[in-house]
């Protein structure tokens, strides 16, 4: 539970830093293919609430 609210945080209070690991995550994901990569990439960057849809929607679950 502290994760979650430290990862929501940190999406919210240091975009730029969530963005980056969010990127990251997704080039290094091996289930993902091009195209869900590329659409979570674009969809990740909006303000504050990118990688909040990435970290409930798309990464399973899990951010770092």
């Amino acid at each position: 539970m502290i994760k979650l609210i430290v990862e929501i945080l940190l999406a919210i209070v240091l975009h730029p830093v969530a963005y980056i690991l969010v990127v990251i995550d997704v080039v290094n994901r091996k289930d993902m293919s091009g195209f869900w990569k590329v659409f979570w990439i674009i969809l990740a960057f909006p303000w504050g609430i990118g990688p909040i849809l990435y970290l409930f929607f798309g990464g399973g679950g899990k951010f770092w």
